[in-house]
């Protein structure tokens, strides 16, 4: 069966200017064109608007689409169960995140009482399902399953003023990490307060510090451009290579 442009956009709820623009970036072909310039596309097309659709709702990238479909490689039922682990991983992070809101009603309707614990539950989970997502992978494989886990779990378990101590100790490393920028010495005082500052972090979550582990967790701040992004995108441009030779001297004394 065929579909011109038109049914396919009924079919999907894709509108035709995004089918069109699908076409030219040569994300979604349709299977032909007669000479009229009309599109059709055939059931092949159908799936991979599926699959495309699947991706989009994962807020991954058309180029990052692109190249995953139409890698040589690319399986469509081994896709299928990807995006079905991950919408999975998406409900339970929306169902913690439903239940914080029902108690929290419940709470102000004086129907049973909240602890404050209880109102953090669905922040946190959200938190670690989003560093699971983004580097789970690359963490994991640095530093093993056991070690993780049990970071997510000191992490889950953190009290509200744990937890308020830890954003603020955040903000205090980004503000001190800038003053040892300006500064430009990897070795003064500022920049150790802030190697220390950082370990402190860490320590929120970490089960157990380690020299190594420290040093280890800097040079993927510099391996990863997602590492990366993040202390730039949050202090400066080379905020992230500066922290990191910071962290190598600090790991060395």
């Amino acid at each position: 069966m065929e579909y011109t442009i038109q049914q396919l956009a009924k079919l999907s709820g894709v509108s035709t200017r995004t089918l069109r623009y699908y076409d030219e970036i040569h994300l979604l072909k349709p299977a032909r064109t007669n000479e009229a310039g009309y599109r059709f596309y055939g059931q092949h097309e159908v799936d991979m608007l599926q699959q495309i659709l699947f991706y989009r709702a994962l807020d991954m990238k058309l180029e990052m689409i692109h190249n995953i479909i139409h890698a040589p490689d690319f399986q469509h039922t081994a896709a299928l169960k990807t995006h079905r682990d991950a919408l999975l991983q998406r409900k339970k992070q929306l169902d913690q995140l439903l239940k914080t809101v029902e108690q929290t009603i419940q709470s102000i309707e004086g129907e049973r009482p909240m602890t404050n614990e209880e109102k953090f539950e669905g922040f946190k989970q959200q938190l670690i399902e989003e560093n699971e997502k983004q580097y789970g992978q690359e963490i994991r494989a640095n530093y093993g399953q056991e070690t993780v886990d049990a970071a997510n779990a000191k992490f889950r378990n953190l009290t509200e003023e744990q937890y308020k101590a830890m954003q603020q100790l955040e903000q205090q490393l980004f503000e001190r990490l800038k003053e040892a920028m300006a500064i430009g010495d990897v070795k003064n005082d500022i920049s150790m307060e802030v190697a220390e500052l950082h370990k402190r972090w860490l320590s929120f979550s970490w089960p157990q510090y380690s020299k190594e582990a420290h040093a280890g967790l800097a040079q993927m701040y510099i391996a990863d451009d997602r590492f990366t992004a993040y202390y730039d995108n949050h202090v400066a441009a080379g905020a992230s290579q500066f922290l990191h030779d910071v962290i190598q001297e600090y790991t060395q004394i």
